[in-house]
């Protein structure tokens, strides 16, 4: 044991003399526009309500830990059923744009948001998708791996005249796009689940609940498989190959990021508790 014990010795310090600091250029890319323009009609409330704000930053190189937001930027949206136009500004400051005036989508109308920025003009168009409501939202005592996961388990019913695609957002960004070719027209009900750094317990949560495209869903996946993560923020880091349904209207090679959707939401709060 003795031998074995200095020959460990004797290796450990071989390769520590062998260590060597290896600097890696990575290649620095034009900033990208990112719009994060998420509009959420809270129908299931009275009266209905709606979360609209269209959020401007710029992309950034992958070891960036900042991500700079955009406050010199006109942005305003088109109703294209009557020419009439809704101005956002940016009140304080911080890249989140907001309507100056009460604002809540219509039904079947399709919209066009514009932005420009530094002479260049961004367009994206999106109407808003119907969803349904959530049943119910409770605290189930199911675990995966670890046993300390909290599992969330929802339930809601799909509507069997449409094709629907939906977004959940619990709480701390945490995501999950649903489609419902498996359970269309049926009462669904489906667990997630938190991890155990994920959230602290006692506390309460929020799931949201958003009707939206097939498009979007398509959209949602590929930047989720290529962050590897589904919290964060769906453009906290969005990969420059993955494009939206936003286009640069001056300059089609100075293409943006981000995308532009309308969905009816719904919400729901419980207190999720710690377990025995």
């Amino acid at each position: 044991m003795k031998k074995i014990y200095i020959y460990t010795i004797l290796t450990v310090l071989l390769f520590s003399n062998c260590e060597k600091v290896v600097d890696i250029d990575v290649p620095s890319i034009e900033p990208k526009l990112i719009i994060d323009a998420s509009f959420e009609v809270l129908f299931n409330e009275s009266p209905v309500k709606a979360n609209v704000a269209v959020k401007l930053k710029l992309s950034t190189d992958y070891f960036d830990e900042t991500i700079p937001t955009v406050s010199d930027a006109i942005v305003f949206l088109t109703n294209t059923a009557d020419s009439s136009v809704i101005n956002f500004s940016d009140v304080n400051l911080n890249g989140n744009f907001t309507p100056i005036i009460n604002f809540i989508p219509k039904d079947a109308i399709e919209y066009e948001l514009t932005v420009v920025y530094k002479n260049e003009i961004y367009k994206g168009n999106a109407t808003k998708v119907k969803s349904t409501q959530i049943d119910s939202a409770i605290q189930g005592d199911e675990t995966l791996f670890s046993g300390k996961e909290i599992e969330v388990k929802v339930a809601f019913k799909d509507n069997v005249d449409n094709e629907n695609y939906y977004l959940f957002n619990f709480t701390n960004n945490l995501f999950l796009p649903l489609e419902d070719r498996f359970f269309n027209g049926t009462n669904y009900n489906f667990s997630f689940f938190y991890q155990e750094e994920e959230i602290e317990v006692p506390t309460n949560v929020t799931v949201t609940m958003s009707g939206i495209t097939k498009d979007y869903f398509t959209y949602f996946r590929i930047l989720q498989n290529q962050s590897g993560t589904s919290g964060g923020g769906p453009f906290q880091s969005v990969p420059s190959s993955l494009l939206g349904n936003v286009i640069n209207t001056t300059n089609g090679d100075n293409f943006p990021l981000g995308y532009f959707h309308i969905s009816e939401t719904d919400t729901i709060n419980l207190d999720l508790v710690e377990k025995n």
